[in-house]
């Protein structure tokens, strides 16, 4: 047996604290021997890292804390990257061999940059209108002449505006039908019965309204009648609702120029629902944080319906008390509100058709604006509102 192996008799090994020559025997009030081993032999074990305790605070030991503090993350986000303890291997390691020992508090490689505070902050960005409004003044200034010279100079000449518009509505309408839906409403039959609505309006009254209205329904299912009848009831289903939803409406400011100061009051229906609009938008772009139908228009505002009120009522006032004769200013208080109701009601109307069809626009044909329908919108259902209204307060004329 080797003599450097475990368990080897006391006699063959010297005992502790003993120097002279081992075949003496062991010495009498000696220490106990323990177990002997070569140095080559021993177990070559890491030695733990020494980790300095975290001083209490106060006191003089200020110059302890940073050594301290380096066995904490230096980030609050930052985990410490440490190495899983190593079991003892049997192997001497050389001198390039040391395994490290873990690194405790070691900064991140890649630490988060701080902010440079020396940079100037980057401007706010401003709320945008979403469209272009250079584009949208040009047309709504341009659309503004042509109507008010046609309506002061020749009333004829208005009612072929009117007519114009309805027939390009009602295009843009029955193709956005076709396309998003399907829906083939025949055009043909509808733009000539709302062309000749418009005209039976203005000469004949609410009662040529009206007789127009049920040709031109008529002429919508005789006229779909000549193609197959898959989709029949669709189609002139779509077809009588344009018919009275473009042109049936658009009668009644045919209807309101009958009158001795007809043009004048045009012009306050017109005048009204521009300023409801503008309202609605200047006070909703500033200050509309509420929304008021955001499943319908998301960017309609209980702010801006508020603005629309404001703005109509205050105009409805002014125009009513210095515009039309025999009329008050409680009477355009009354007409301004109105206005902006039936205004905001009709662009939401539109705007669930549209979201319906899932489009922004109706058309491409008003730079700024979308299409003629998208003008419309508020008109339409405000046209019956002031054509009764101004009945009711100062006479049909």
């Amino acid at each position: 047996m080797n003599d450097s192996s475990w368990g080897s008799p006391p006699h063959t090994r010297p005992p502790a604290g003993y120097w002279g020559p081992i075949d003496q025997g062991p010495v009498q009030g000696a220490a106990p021997a323990g177990p002997a081993y070569d140095a080559h032999d021993a177990q070559q074990t890491r030695p733990m890292p020494i980790v300095p305790d975290v001083p209490a605070r106060g006191g003089d030991q200020d110059d302890d804390r940073g050594a301290a503090r380096l066995s904490g993350p230096l980030f609050r986000d930052e985990t410490p990257q440490t190495r899983p303890y190593d079991p003892p291997q049997a192997l001497s390691y050389g001198p390039h061999d040391m395994p490290q020992a873990s690194s405790y508090g070691t900064a991140s490689q890649n630490p988060e940059p701080m902010p440079d505070f020396s940079q100037p902050a980057p401007a706010p960005q401003k709320k945008s209108a979403g469209r272009d409004l250079s584009a949208a003044i040009g047309v709504g200034v341009g659309l503004g002449v042509v109507i008010v010279a046609s309506l002061f100079v020749v009333k004829a000449a208005f009612v072929g505006v009117i007519a114009v518009a309805v027939v390009v509505g009602l295009w843009e309408l029955t193709k956005r039908l076709e396309e998003r839906k399907g829906i083939k409403a025949p055009l043909v039959p509808l733009a000539i019965g709302g062309a000749a609505m418009v005209v039976s309006g203005y000469v004949r009254g609410a009662e040529g309204a009206w007789v127009a209205m049920a040709l031109t329904a008529l002429a919508v299912l005789v006229w779909r009648m000549t193609q197959p009848p898959e989709g029949y009831l669709k189609d002139v289903t779509a077809g009588v609702f344009a018919a009275f939803y473009v042109p049936f409406l658009a009668t009644f400011v045919a209807m309101m120029l009958t009158a001795d100061d007809g043009p004048r009051r045009v012009l306050i229906f017109l005048l009204l629902t521009v300023v409801s609009d503008t309202g609605a938008y200047a006070v909703g772009w500033r200050f509309g944080k509420h929304k008021l139908a955001p499943r319908i228009s998301p960017g309609k505002t209980r702010e801006g319906l508020l603005g629309a009120v404001s703005f109509a009522m205050a105009a409805g006032a002014l125009l009513m008390e210095f515009v039309i004769d025999d009329g008050t200013w409680w009477q355009g208080l009354l007409l301004g509100l109105a206005v902006a109701a039936s205004a905001t009601l009709g662009d939401l109307g539109e705007s669930m058709i549209k979201r319906d069809l899932g489009i922004k626009d109706m058309g491409t044909l008003l730079p700024g604006h979308g299409g003629i329908m998208d003008r419309l919108d508020s008109l339409l259902p405000t046209a019956p509102v002031v054509w009764l209204l101004l009945v009711l307060f100062v006479g049909s004329g």
